[in-house]
């Protein structure tokens, strides 16, 4: 067994909060940068998560984060270690996709924090892992590890030489689109030989990250959870051929578009994705519902995550669910195409919540739409929902209306909440509001089409169940009436719609 302690909770700078944060004493939505080291305190001391992630990818990061906690949280840190009971956890920019430039910094700040934890008399350096992003390949992994192992040496030599750092630090492979999830044991396997031939022995254990957001933006929700699952059955299978640990970590927001993991929906989380040792709760899960609900949420998936039996599909089930979700990914994207332009005035009018530079990678990525690029998932997400059109609708009629019986028994034995989750999503639907989408572009039929056909199967009741859906609905209908309009009203109506909700995206 690994003997290090695997954390269930991670934390994350994910900008998808309707409300402000709990602890923010002017109460405002958007958190800014300088705020985000009192945030990772509050989110280990108040909601006793195990880990929180400190993003370098596309925005900034202040590099003073463990100083900062350890000279302000002295006590608290004293005895709840970081790196021993508590995780600090960077995300690097990925140098194949975006300038590299904050990579040094942060490889740098891993570096001087074992000094100062060290001249703390602290028993363990608090950094000792970092997340890839759009980790696509075994040897991305590895020449972060060289190029960390070379710093390090470099500045024990030059720099600190009573002070010698540890030149080792283990890479967490984040795998976004479905065919680096469905391929992960290929690539990790790779990744092992390449580690011991530079390294001389294979690590221990292996992190491994699966995005649930990128993926259902880029080829939708159907192929996004079917890669989620087979991603995470094939990683405990390969634990077991290659003997050794593996302790996948669940990207997913509260929208059920991107996993729907929010604390009112654990067992739904736990049913769908066993298997998955580190869940992540985003910005929506944490400041959304009431703290009591929140921090109830947190303990029961810490009970339920780490011992929950892993997912196992066959093998001709894999192979049938790798075909249902490339099938599905095409209705969705020759749809999503043509939507697009129409969603831009809503795109340019979304709330923001941190202090981010432009996104680059898989989504500043190649397939732009008549040369529009897509925006980030959750902006994706949240603007679909504001105009009373739930994503997770687009494609995924069609695509579950052309499966055969073979393939829809397999689906629908591998996706036990589906009915669950349509019936919740059908009270954010306004037919009002796609009526008058529908006079812009005759896609908007096919989306029409996607719930009308999951109405008939699951005998959905379209349009709100309750009061703060009728309201949702309501506001829908008066974003979509905005013509060439005021973005700043625009604005406005997305924030409320998002509190009526419980998330932004």
């Amino acid at each position: 067994m690994t003997q290090r302690k695997i954390p269930t909770i991670m934390g994350t700078q994910h900008p998808d909060n309707a409300h402000a944060p709990f602890w923010d004493a002017s109460q405002q939505p958007f958190i800014s940068a300088y705020s985000e080291m009192n945030e990772a305190f509050e989110n280990f001391s108040e909601l006793n998560v195990d880990e929180y992630m400190w993003d370098w990818e596309g925005k900034h990061a202040d590099a003073a984060v463990i100083d900062r906690l350890f000279s302000t949280e002295y006590d608290y840190f004293k005895t709840n270690q970081i790196g021993r009971d508590k995780f600090l956890t960077f995300r690097f920019p990925n140098i194949w996709e975006e300038k590299g430039y904050s990579l040094m910094q942060a490889m740098t700040a891993i570096l001087s924090s074992e000094d100062f934890s060290h001249d703390l008399g602290f028993d363990q350096r608090p950094l000792f892992e970092a997340i890839l992003p759009m980790a696509q390949r075994a040897d991305q992994l590895l020449e972060m590890q060289i190029l960390f192992e070379k710093l390090a040496n470099f500045k024990s030599i030059e720099f600190t030489k009573n002070d010698k750092n540890t030149p080792y630090i283990e890479m967490i492979p984040l795998f976004e689109d479905f065919n680096t999830q469905l391929h992960a044991p290929e690539i990790l396997k790779e990744y092992l030989k390449l580690h011991e031939e530079h390294f001389g022995f294979r690590p221990k254990y292996l992190r491994v990250f699966l995005a649930g957001s990128d993926s259902a933006l880029t080829a939708g929700f159907m192929s996004s959870i079917t890669g989620n699952k087979l991603a995470i059955a094939r990683l405990h299978e390969f634990a077991k051929e290659e003997n050794i640990d593996i302790y996948p970590i669940s990207g997913t927001g509260s929208a059920i578009f991107r996993g729907g993991l929010s604390p009112h929906r654990i067992d739904r989380y736990v049913t769908e994705f066993p298997g998955v040792r580190t869940a992540t709760v985003q910005s929506a899960f944490r400041y959304d519902f009431p703290l009591e609900d929140v921090q109830q949420a947190i303990t029961e998936l810490k009970e339920k995550l780490p011992n929950a039996e892993p997912l196992k599909i066959s093998a001709d089930d894999q192979k049938i669910l790798a075909e249902v979700a490339e099938e599905s990914a095409k209705f969705y994207a020759n749809t999503l195409d043509q939507l697009i332009p129409d969603m831009q005035p809503i795109f340019k009018a979304f709330p923001k919540r941190r202090d981010r530079r432009q996104h680059v990678g898989v989504l500043g990525y190649s397939r732009s739409v008549d040369g529009i690029e897509l925006p980030r998932a959750i902006n994706f997400t949240g603007s679909f929902y504001s105009i009373g059109v739930p994503p997770e609708f687009i494609g995924f009629g069609r695509a579950l209306a052309n499966l055969n019986a073979d393939h829809l028994s397999v689906f629908v034995r591998n996706y036990p909440s589906m009915k669950k989750d349509f019936r919740e999503l059908s009270g954010y639907i306004n037919l009002d509001a796609l009526e008058i989408l529908k006079t812009q572009s005759p896609a908007w039929a096919e989306v029409e089409q996607d719930i009308m056909t999951l109405k008939a199967i699951f005998n959905l009741e379209i349009g709100p169940h309750n009061r703060e859906q009728q309201q949702h609905a309501e506001i829908a209908l008066q974003v979509v009436q905005i013509k060439d309009g005021s973005p700043v009203a625009t604005t406005a109506l997305i924030n409320r719609m998002a509190q009526l909700r419980h998330f932004l995206g």
